[in-house]
């Protein structure tokens, strides 16, 4: 139960400074994990990021003082972290649909975010498949998108089924230059502001380096399909097998439960965290098309 423990003191260590500069390390620390873990983790059960809810807490906070109190909306946007009214003005009424001025003057309207609050349910007496690897580094060549939110909340499900619909031809390219059938998704650079989603294929050297050469494609237009490579470095992973699927999109909301079971009943019961490193969906196609799809995730030593 660690892990409930300490992700219960630190959103109690947000509470108590959210009219602070909050350090994301010293949140973590309250987790007993990393920074990078914790965020990552944090968003997987959550569905937004550590950021996010901490800016919705905020304005949430502010939207309740300013319709019951005296406070000038300067002081109200300083105290809770805004540099000017302005940013403070734009960001509250895109949060409650209605100016702060406004606000004080007929508080009905407001919008309420709740804080969390961690709820203990009896988990486990499940099966997982998995096994531990250190990859080698990997090259990986493919096409990228910056998502938005997070990669484990609704936002994902959309992006991801309108980028699988949308490139088709790139993606029978990759699977041409590539001779096999697995596919990579690769996830990585996540911040507040989204993340860097790749789909991609692993060619073998020479067809890598010799991508954009017309003479061995007999193409000109391999330019135009805006690939790149990308290197996935050395990193241990541990690898879960999903179940076999015939659907050509995967099931989003079996992936997300999977990360979740994870994170929350897994890896504390094996005493690793998320380490820095991408996280993979590697897409095996079978006969019929049917597939698997395996996450890799990267994991360290807690």
């Amino acid at each position: 139960m660690d892990w409930i423990t300490g992700m219960q003191k630190a959103i109690d260590y947000i509470e108590e400074n959210l009219t602070e500069e909050i350090d994301y390390g010293k949140v973590a620390a309250e987790s007993f994990s990393s920074s990078y873990h914790f965020q990552r983790v944090f968003s997987i059960l959550c569905g937004y990021t550590l950021g996010e809810y901490i800016r919705l807490r905020r304005l949430s906070l502010a939207g309740a003082e300013l319709a019951n109190g005296n406070e000038k909306v300067i002081d109200v946007a300083l105290k809770y972290g805004y540099d000017s009214p302005d940013s403070f003005a734009k960001a509250f009424q895109k949060f409650h649909g209605i100016t702060p001025s406004q606000a004080r003057a007929d508080g009905n309207n407001l919008k309420s975010f709740s804080r969390l609050s961690i709820k203990i349910s009896l988990e486990g007496g499940s099966t997982m498949n998995y096994r531990i690897e250190e990859k080698s580094p990997m090259f990986l060549t493919g096409f990228k998108t910056h998502f938005t939110g997070t990669p484990y909340g609704k936002e994902r499900e959309k992006q991801e089924e309108e980028l699988f619909i949308s490139t088709r031809g790139k993606q029978w390219f990759l699977k041409g230059a590539s001779g096999g059938d697995d596919a990579y998704c690769v996830i990585t650079n996540i911040d507040d502001n989204g993340y860097d989603y790749y789909y991609c294929h692993q060619l073998d050297n020479y067809e890598r380096q010799n991508l954009f050469n017309h003479n061995v494609t007999g193409v000109d237009f391999v330019e135009s399909l805006n690939l790149e490579t990308i290197e996935i470095p050395k990193t241990t992973y541990v690898i879960f097998e999903t179940s076999d699927t015939k659907s050509p999109i995967c099931d989003y909301f079996d992936l997300l439960n999977l990360r979740i079971k994870i994170l929350t009943e897994w890896m504390p019961e094996m005493g690793f965290q998320l380490a820095q490193g991408p996280e993979l969906a590697v897409y095996h196609w079978k006969p019929k098309n049917e597939r698997n799809v395996q996450i890799w995730l990267p994991i360290e030593k807690k």
